[in-house]
């Protein structure tokens, strides 16, 4: 479900992001990905897979340098201190990486790894009757207060999270709800955890790890973990978090017994998206993640300081200046001091601004060329995500047409081939390339095909023509009163009749024999208790996006920590179409070729009617084939993007989706809706049919992706429970391979399960991964073991600037230019 935009694609298992933390983080995306079923090993695929490699130029400890300020951006000031709460973002969990205890972290390959620094060894020693986990504590570990972590810090966040206290306002508490008991061993730093069943996500818990202090009683975790931390037990201790700015200040911690921290201070800079261009040409940044156009500047200024240009010189030859000849240059010079005293100032204006720009864009690169980019793959995919709750693509032959249509290979290649990145499409919905779990079972859905696509939705009764009106139908409110009292039994009796079709039987035996074949293995979908469009009631809402509130149809749980963590995250990055003025009067999709409104929410009106009305129906474009209908109705998709910076990507991405679905008879109408809206009123919500959203990778598939592809079920109250699975697809069997796969502690048969759950997931054809997401990171030149991590934690003690340019040369270095830039003398 993230997002938060993805890990790896390629043969191995997926991961948590780039970090050590499984908890919440942003309310947009956060999926895994597992793998497919049998075949070769986990290891054949992980040696074969094309795995992005780490990029953050890892140097010795003894060559960087002691001291120095990390300024390093982030999308908006922490909600909350909390890792465990609904409203954490990536923000506290870059805070908790630095300050707090991480048993377990992930390496390059996203598999979680013993942190020595905490654990002398953490096993299971006992099975029967029952699962226990000893943890050895690393006999120096204490907390900033002095005091030696223990059985108190285990016992405390066991008892915060294990759902047993609703006074504690926790965002998830898988795992820990499985947990018996929690007692002291041998010594004060042995900690032996006893679960009621067992549990092969172990490795999984206390990570991050609060004091008791926080997690004692309702109040501290509630509200006293949102703007302070008591104490924590990192390399770096939290100093402050300023009210006005949001800039978040760690400095140093003295009580650290590991490797001291490089730096003396890391300060974490709210900067949005779309500034930090702006904020990297100032020199205010050191640190920053980057989109494609930013990465584009900072390459150009390289490649300009390599061919010995500064900037003024940039700026004549690709600048603000560039257009500028030596003829309009004299015409200028000529009008600026000719006799029209009038048209004279008129043009010393324009010259003045234009060397001012000249002089900024100067300026800019000159700066720029001090960062370089790096770049590997985030630990999280991008997917189209199929809303299966109503309207034509509840129907499985649907969605599986709309993924026949798409060519995933292009789509990956359009986004990653330009910067040089594996660009093979995601094989899997649980696991990344390079991840144990790692296998393609895209072959449970098949793979792109025009033909089958359009045999599969002829099976389902959408075929040309269908649009149109049987001779005398009745206009107006009549027939549309006369289509409300008898939809009830046209449906059931639609329902009760074999499908027409126009297809071959050739064709259609493959949609036919999958789909007897789901029935008989129970992964029928059901749509008991679904919430249809347009069976509300006027001025009821559709959905709400957290706890079910009187009245709505369905209800979505407070996110999964990896779902949290990854939802603010695409939030924030605001993947969406372009929405400049110039980008509005091309249009974009079926619905700007028609002359639809872009980014007008369409009225509810009839189920399965999503364009507002009076819109003009879609018009025939080059390639495409002729519109579909049904019953008088055209088969056209509501396809909801958000509209924030950032989005050529998904601009791209989406325009190619519009006409692969083109080509197969499917109309869309491309809906650009606000970033602050776009998850919680529309994703969460189901208020869409197609979207395109990333979620992160998991290194506990069986634990973070169960909620993600959970089959929805009816409440009591009639709305709808879909957990993290927004896109209402789901089977009983798939939920029972995730049991299952929790539930063992043969690490071989997890992993089939997990592979197998997600050849399931594939046939269900509720999402489809379409790429990993790039990881780009603009970085000072000097800084080193920070960068593009991929699935790997940031050992955040590393990070540095290199001996040999320390940052008080570089500092002198950048207020020389300054001064020079602005008259002043330069010591």
């Amino acid at each position: 479900m993230s997002q938060i935009g993805a890990p790896h694609g390629g043969t191995c298992p997926k991961s948590p992001r780039s970090r050590t933390l499984r908890t919440v983080a942003t309310l947009t995306s956060a999926v895994l990905a597992v793998t497919a079923l049998a075949g070769c090993s986990a290891d054949d695929d992980a040696d074969t897979a094309p795995v992005a490699v780490q990029d953050n130029a890892p140097t010795p400890r003894d060559l960087v340098a002691d001291g120095g300020t990390l300024r390093w951006a982030v999308d908006a000031a922490p909600t909350t201190l909390n890792a465990f709460q609904a409203d954490a973002d990536a923000t506290t969990s870059r805070i908790a990486g630095a300050v707090l205890p991480a048993l377990y972290t992930l390496d390059q390959r996203g598999r979680p790894q013993r942190n020595p620094d905490y654990l002398e060894s953490a096993q299971v020693v006992e099975t029967e009757p029952k699962q226990v986990v000893l943890y050895k504590l690393n006999q120096q570990a204490v907390w900033s207060d002095g005091r030696e972590i223990g059985a108190p810090d285990f016992v405390a966040q066991w008892r915060a999270l294990s759902g047993r206290d609703t006074a504690y306002w926790t965002a998830r508490n898988s795992g820990y709800e499985r947990i018996e008991k929690i007692e002291r061993g041998k010594n004060d730093l042995e900690v032996r955890v006893t679960f009621s069943k067992p549990y092969a996500d172990w490795q999984s818990l206390f990570t991050p790890l609060y004091p008791k202090q926080v997690m004692g009683s309702p109040d501290s975790f509630n509200d006293g973990a949102r703007t302070t931390l008591k104490a924590t037990a990192g390399p770096f201790l939290l100093k402050s978090v300023d009210a006005k700015s949001g800039d978040v200040t760690l400095i140093r911690n003295p009580r650290w017994w590991g490797q001291a921290a490089k730096l003396d201070t890391v300060v974490l800079k709210p900067v949005p998206r779309a500034d930090r261009a702006d904020a990297l040409a100032a020199g205010t940044l050191d640190l920053a993640e980057i989109d494609r156009s930013t990465a584009e500047r900072i390459s150009l200024a390289l490649k300009d300081a390599r061919a010995g240009r500064n900037g003024a010189q940039a700026a004549l030859a690709h600048g603000p200046g560039s257009s500028i000849t030596p003829s309009k240059a004299l015409k200028s010079w000529a009008l600026a001091h000719g006799s029209d005293e009038e048209k004279a100032e008129e043009v010393r204006a324009a010259r003045k601004k234009n060397q001012e720009a000249i002089a900024r864009y100067a300026s800019a690169q000159d700066t720029l060329a001090t960062y370089v980019v790096r770049k590997s793959l985030e630990p999280a995919y991008t997917q189209l995500s199929l809303n299966g709750e109503s309207g034509p693509l509840s129907d499985e032959r649907v969605r599986r047409a709309v993924a026949r249509a798409i060519d995933r290979q292009e789509l990956a290649e359009s986004v990653l081939k330009p910067l040089g990145l594996p660009a093979k499409p995601p094989g899997s919905h649980l696991a990344l390339a390079g991840q144990a779990a790692y296998k393609d079972s895209s072959d449970a859905l098949g793979g792109q095909d025009t033909q089958e696509a359009r045999a599969l939705l002829a099976d389902a009764g959408w075929v040309p023509g269908g649009a149109e009106q049987p001779a005398g139908t009745k206009a107006g409110s009549e027939a549309e009163k006369k289509e409300g009292t008898e939809k009830g039994a046209s449906e059931k009796k639609e329902a009760e009749k074999p499908a027409k079709s126009t297809a071959t039987p050739a064709a259609t035996a493959p949609a036919d024999a999958k789909k007897k074949s789901d029935e008989a293995s129970g992964d029928a979908p059901s749509d008991e208790g679904l919430y249809i469009v347009g069976d509300d009631k006027p001025g009821d809402r559709r959905a709400v996006p957290a706890q079910a509130a009187p009245g709505t149809g369905t209800r979505v749980l407070t996110p999964a920590p990896a779902a949290a963590l990854q939802g603010a995250a695409l939030q924030a990055r605001a993947e969406a179409l372009d929405t400049r003025p110039e980008a509005l009067e091309a249009g974009t999709g079926s619905a700007a070729r028609a002359g639809a409104p872009q980014a007008v929410k369409p009225d509810r009106g009839a189920a399965g009617a999503y364009a507002p009305r009076g819109t003009a129906a879609p018009a025939a474009v080059p390639g495409a084939q002729q519109a579909l209908g049904k019953d008088g109705k055209a088969l056209s998709l509501r396809f909801v993007l958000p509209s924030g910076p950032g989005s050529e990507s998904l601009r791209t991405v989406g325009d190619r989706i519009v006409r692969m679905l083109d080509a197969v008879g499917i109309r869309t109408e491309v809906t650009k809706v606000p970033d602050e809206s776009f998850f919680k009123d529309h994703i969460a919500s189901g208020d869409y049919d197609l979207a395109l959203y990333s979620w992160p990778a998991s290194a506990f598939p069986a634990t973070d992706a169960r909620p993600i592809f959970a089959k929805p079920e009816p409440a009591s109250d009639g709305s709808l429970m879909v957990e993290q699975n927004y896109s209402r697809v789901g089977t009983d069997r798939i939920d029972q391979l995730f049991d299952q796969a929790a539930g063992t502690l043969d690490e071989e048969e997890a992993l089939e399960l997990v592979r197998q759950a997600d050849a399931r997931i594939w046939a269900a054809a509720g999402s489809i991964p379409l790429y990993q997401r790039p990881q780009l990171v603009a970085a000072r030149a000097d800084l080193v073991n920070a960068g593009a991590w991929g699935f790997a934690a940031p050992r955040y003690q590393d990070i540095g600037f290199e001996k040999d340019a320390s940052p008080k040369k570089a500092d002198k270095k950048a207020d020389k230019r300054t001064g020079e830039k602005t008259g002043e003398k330069a010591d």
